[in-house]
């Protein structure tokens, strides 16, 4: 329950960061904030302060500030009047739309740099650890205690790719599902040939994937505080490429048919599957499991995938405001809102659509480590 209670109130306050950066940087510009509120729908609680209301909302999926002519289709009210975003020049606009995506990822490269200083690096080694008798939850021998794989084998080939890492091993494995292949080893100095007919599984993918069955030497070594603050540079940097990977899986038209499918109780496969409060809280709930290291950089990974969806240049988005400031500032022309309109719309429907799946995926098919 603890861990559960920390991962929900460490969203709230991602969420009330990334609103921050926007409120902040209004404020310190000289653009009227009218609201800041954690939540949406019906009001719980509010307080005026100065020229900005502070509250609650009932539904705690977020939060909001709301400044003062962020739309030309708002009215404002003629004392406000050079004061509102839409009257600034583009770089002001920019630091505002930009600030709350821009907090996020500091907040995730703040939380890396911590990790890679107290913990240092993990580093998987091409060698093997422990050696599957069985394959998961059956009685069938996995193909690597067939070829009589041990401890300490280190992996130089796998059917003729060469794997001077974990992840050379891994892809050379899974591309060949169900085939016979030649895995070259290095054993006490020796180099040996095995032949090994790898095992077909279902990972929840489009196509099955191989399957040995070792699992490998993991190594954990210290790093400095300043080589921490460049590896986790590199892994924000990473992580935000897979995090557009993710999102174009999500949205894809397949992938939504795939969601629809789920509501109606069909498996999702994990690639594709987006999580709730309710699952942020499962995944919380099993800190025991994970370890709290995990958990934490589970955090910093949401913080990213929060500043890359909302980069994306669609409105009610983030970038969208900013393409549209950045269109302006090209074109010398004022945007035709009413035109974008039917996009917000559909941006809209599609979040609410994959926030009620993953409402529902969470309940009825639970994350599980």
């Amino acid at each position: 329950m603890t861990g559960a209670l920390s991962m929900l109130a460490a969203f709230v306050v991602f969420i009330l960061a990334h609103e921050a950066g926007h409120f902040f940087a209004a404020k310190a510009l000289g653009i009227k904030v009218s609201e800041f509120f954690v939540g949406f729908g019906p009001r719980i609680w509010s307080i005026q302060k100065g020229e900005t209301e502070y509250g609650l909302k009932a539904i705690p999926a977020g939060g909001y500030v709301r400044i003062v002519g962020m739309s030309v289709l708002e009215d404002v009210d003629p004392e406000d009047m050079g004061r509102t975003y839409r009257e600034k020049p583009f770089w002001q606009k920019s630091v505002v739309v930009l600030s709350g995506i821009a907090a996020n990822f500091a907040i995730a490269y703040l939380i890396f740099v911590g990790l890679f200083a107290i913990n240092g690096m993990v580093e998987i080694q091409p060698i093997v650890d422990e050696v599957r008798a069985e394959m998961d939850g059956t009685d069938q021998i996995a193909p690597a205690a067939l070829i009589g794989l041990k401890s300490g084998d280190e992996f130089l080939s796998v059917a003729g790719e060469v794997t001077e890492t974990w992840p050379d091993v891994q892809a050379a494995i899974a591309t060949h599902p169900g085939e016979e292949v030649e895995i070259v080893i290095s054993r006490s100095g020796q180099r040996r040939t095995l032949t090994a007919t790898l095992a077909s599984v279902d990972t929840g993918g489009s196509e099955p994937s191989g399957y040995l069955g070792v699992a490998p030497v993991i190594e954990r070594v210290d790093v400095g505080f300043f080589s921490a603050a460049g590896i986790a540079g590199r892994e924000v940097v990473e992580i935000t490429g897979e995090a557009y990977k993710t999102l174009w899986n999500v949205f894809k038209p397949s992938s939504l048919v795939q969601l629809i499918k789920g509501v109606f109780g069909a498996p999702v496969p994990d690639e594709i599957r987006p999580v709730s409060l309710v699952g942020i809280a499962q995944v919380g709930s099993q800190a025991d499991v994970i370890g709290v290291s995990t958990l934490i950089a589970f955090l910093g990974v949401f913080n990213i995938i929060l500043g890359a969806f909302n980069v994306l240049p669609l409105l009610p988005l983030d970038g969208g405001h900013f393409a549209i400031a950045l269109y302006e500032k090209i074109t010398k022309k004022q945007a035709d809102i009413q035109k974008l309109v039917p996009i917000a719309a559909t941006v809209i429907l599609l979040m609410v659509f994959i926030g009620f799946v993953s409402i529902l995926l969470d309940i009825v098919q639970p994350i599980q480590f």
